[in-house]
């Protein structure tokens, strides 16, 4: 015998609210928070959003201060620049001078940033554990160790230039042991080297402190089940305390290479413009918009989306990369 079964009626859904209707839903629900952001957007939209707008722009045109729009006296002359499309990028990575004007400076601005980094981070990582294990006067040191941190950038490099002088102090001192004294601020070598130093110097206290807090946060009794494991000093930090460092060496090691493939005010405040050889990217931007005459506003430009372009592209091979890592094995 077969029984019959009616099959089950079918719940009615009501129709998923469009875009507007959530949008509306959301503004009643979280009013206040928009009314207290919307102040923070706007500064941004005023003083990040245009001029990257207005940068864009300018990279697909021939600006340069010879044909922009500008006042002399009572007398105002309109802009008479012209709309070029891609042209800018093209000479600057393809054009006939361009490992001159740009992949000779991308290659010293890879350099420059892989050296201060690395030195960063090796150096940070070797005080943070020093400061970490029990020792008299620990606090002094830390605030010793973290002064050049403290003091003004400018403060720190001119204080270095003087020092790095032909009659300054380190070449004193070189010359009264009987070594070379080398020319810190004229030789391209000893310019490059001269600023990886300071800016090493500079860098350092922050990658300290940092990665002093992550050690601070791994558990001690890591180290101690590791020790009563037979586990050497190389091993318990093998396999301890970097792996206990990983999110936070993965945040300062991001952020160390954007600022120091950014870092303008070093090179700018120990060289100026003379030696275009031991400029990096934001430096060679710098001198054609500023530093020569006449101004080259869209190369300088280009040259900006371009940093932008670039940053962009590691970070996101970057942050891939560490999620990739996190990964367990199949």
């Amino acid at each position: 015998m077969t029984l019959a079964v009616d099959p089950p009626a079918t719940q009615s859904r009501e129709p998923r609210p469009g875009p507007i209707r959530r949008l509306k839903d959301s503004y009643r629900t979280y009013w206040y928070a928009y009314a207290m952001i919307a102040p923070v957007v706007v500064v941004l939209g005023a003083l990040v959003g245009y001029p990257l707008v207005r940068g864009l722009y300018l990279t697909l045109t021939d600006a340069t201060s010879l044909n922009s729009a500008r006042t002399i006296g009572v007398n105002h002359i309109d802009a008479t620049y012209k709309f070029v499309g891609l042209h800018n990028y093209a000479d600057i990575l393809w054009g006939p001078t361009a490992y001159d004007r740009f992949w000779s400076h991308f290659i010293w601005t890879v350099v420059w940033t892989v050296a201060c980094v690395a030195l960063h981070y090796t150096i940070g990582l070797s005080l943070a554990m020093l400061l970490n294990q029990k020792l008299r006067g620990r606090t002094f040191y830390r605030l010793l160790l973290v002064l050049p941190w403290a003091v003004p950038t400018f403060v720190t490099v001119f204080s270095w230039r003087i020092m790095l002088s032909d009659g300054g102090a380190i070449n004193q001192v070189l010359g009264a042991l009987h070594l070379p004294q080398p020319a810190w601020l004229e030789d391209v070598f000893w310019q490059r080297f001269t600023a990886i130093m300071v800016n090493t110097w500079c860098g350092v206290p922050f990658m300290m402190v940092s990665l002093l807090g992550g050690l601070q946060s791994i558990d001690a009794s890591l180290y101690e089940a590791a020790e009563m494991d037979g586990a050497s000093a190389w091993q318990r930090f093998r396999h301890v305390t970097l792996p206990g460092l990983k999110s936070v060496s993965s945040t300062v090691v991001l952020l160390g290479v954007i600022w120091t493939f950014n870092q303008f005010i070093i090179i700018f405040l120990l060289f100026g413009n003379n030696n275009p050889d031991v400029q990096i990217l934001v430096n060679w931007a710098y001198y054609l918009g500023f530093g020569q005459q006449p101004r080259d506003f869209a190369q300088s430009a280009a040259y900006g989306v371009l940093l932008l372009s670039i940053l962009a592209v590691f970070t996101t091979a970057y942050r891939r990369w560490l999620v990739r890592d996190d990964q367990p094995a199949v």
